[in-house]
């Protein structure tokens, strides 16, 4: 048994400091059904958990637990204009209706290059996920396509997120990944959309940006709650990204789990790291990330394993997920 423990301190406004530790110990191993190239979201509904994995085209799997999952089968969109297409998160509603969140990414036609620049989408389901309807894309970048990066996959966009409802249900908070822009911008980035908005999202998305929510989601300016330390424009990327947030009902605080790429083209998974933070709608809150594993691949998401917890809610324990594969637990203690 591997025991990797991190210690991480944060102060939230002017409360006495407050720590938080998590125990990483590695387990048996567990996968999902699906290859997941992204974030894997997660509900309940009628004793049944319900899991979608993506690798460009999204696919659904049901079962008991996360051991026990079948009736696998692609998702059925009214249009799949918006393809390929990872479903990256989702909100069940109490009535049955499902909400899901999805990265797109589009080639921008760079000579000699095949990079893309995501943006992100929204969904709708009144059949559990079996099929969505497309509300459209909610989320792009400000900037035009950079065609002298160097990463390898992408010139410029906003995708690779987490969304989450807060806990008073007035927002949801999507904190995603910004490849565009100035390196001040660069990193993982904040923007908002009123739960009331939420079957008409398309330009009710805003950006939190000098301080305030006053940028369009479409395209609008981004300004980073986590910086990149190099551009995504260079050979030596050093920057955190694909974030999976969670709150923590053990904690009472939120957690964000996020990849680090470092510091070579190509996109190397330098590690995953951690940070808490008490308030979605704070992005400056959030303590420094902390590594707790290296070189083990990306899109990292904590899934509880209480009763009806999901990607979205745990407590002190959790399975951490890396991509479609789980061989780790996560213990949190205060």
């Amino acid at each position: 048994m591997i025991s990797i423990r991190a210690l991480v301190c944060l102060s939230v406004l002017a409360l006495p400091t407050v720590a938080q530790q998590v125990t990483v110990t590695e387990e048996e191993l567990q996968w999902f059904p699906g290859i997941s190239d992204s974030n894997s979201p997660v509900h309940w509904r009628n004793g049944e958990m319900i899991v979608f994995n993506s690798d460009g085209m999204p696919i659904r799997s049901e079962g008991t637990d996360v051991t026990n999952l079948r009736r696998v089968r692609a998702v059925k969109l009214d249009t799949y204009f918006h393809t390929p297409m990872w479903i990256e998160a989702t909100h069940l509603e109490p009535d049955g209706t499902l909400f899901a969140w999805y990265h797109h990414e589009v080639g921008v036609g760079c000579e000699g290059k095949s990079l893309s620049a995501p943006e992100i989408g929204m969904l709708v389901s009144y059949d559990n996920g079996v099929s969505f309807f497309d509300l459209g894309i909610i989320l792009t970048a400000g900037e035009s396509a950079d065609c002298s990066a160097e990463n390898g996959y992408f010139a410029g966009g906003n995708g690779d997120f987490s969304v989450l409802l807060d806990e008073e249900g007035k927002y949801f908070y999507f904190y995603y990944s910004n490849y565009a822009g100035p390196l001040s911008a660069q990193g993982i980035a904040v923007a908002r959309l009123a739960y009331e908005d939420r079957f008409s999202p398309a330009g009710n998305v805003w950006k939190r940006y000098g301080g305030e929510w006053n940028e369009p989601g479409l395209g609008g300016l981004s300004e980073a709650a986590i910086p990149a330390a190099v551009s995504w424009t260079s050979a030596n990327t050093d920057a955190f990204w694909g974030p999976s947030i969670h709150y923590n009902t053990y904690l009472n605080k939120y957690v964000m789990l996020m990849s680090r790429s470092c510091c070579e083209p190509r996109w190397p998974a330098e590690g995953i790291y951690i940070s808490f933070a008490g308030d979605l709608g704070d992005p400056q809150g959030w303590s420094p990330p902390q590594q707790i594993l290296a070189n083990v691949g990306w899109y990292p998401m904590a899934l509880g394993l209480g009763s009806g917890e999901t990607d979205k809610r745990a407590g002190q324990r959790a399975r951490l997920f890396v991509g479609s594969d789980s061989r780790w637990l996560l213990t949190f203690t205060k």
